[in-house]
């Protein structure tokens, strides 16, 4: 169901919509360049930078980091495991859970890449005031779940 808008809200509304697609597409564009000087793919790249700034994660909750299905995980992760950048360890806790960790070259790697595509929203977003951040953290979330909701909806039919 769509709502009428006026034609300054829609102006609005096409603004941000703008600003957000800039900012995917560019984040995308500048993972891309960074991979390919790393001889990496982009998805090797986000991982390479998901394990450096969080450490050893299971494969599910890197799934769930990189949005990605743990069967398109698993083929990325095998991949940068022959070519020695991660490895696999089960958990000594639990059996079933596996982590993935960075090796010393995958750590050297991940160290020559200089900045991230999220290290510069990072920096953008420290820029605003404390008070925008608070409210682009309230608008982003309620953005967030209501994509969300109406994808489930979506999906529901």
């Amino acid at each position: 169901m769509s709502i009428p808008l006026t034609p300054d809200q829609k102006a609005d509304v096409d603004q941000v919509l703008e600003a957000i697609l800039y900012l995917y597409t560019e984040g995308r564009r500048l993972t891309k360049e960074y991979a390919r000087r790393a001889n990496l793919t982009s998805p090797q790249l986000t991982v390479i930078k998901v394990l450096e700034t969080f450490g050893d994660v299971s494969l599910s909750e890197l799934s769930e980091r990189i949005r990605a299905q743990n069967s398109t995980v698993t083929g990325i992760i095998d991949r940068m495991e022959r070519e020695g950048l991660v490895k696999r360890e089960r958990s000594k806790e639990d059996r079933r859970v596996v982590h993935i960790r960075l090796t010393g070259k995958g750590a050297e790697l991940a160290r020559d890449i200089p900045v991230e595509p999220m290290e510069i929203l990072r920096q953008a977003i420290m820029s605003l005031s404390a008070s925008e951040g608070r409210e682009l953290v309230k608008i982003s979330t309620k953005l967030a779940k209501r994509v969300r909701e109406l994808v489930e909806h979506g999906e529901k039919k």
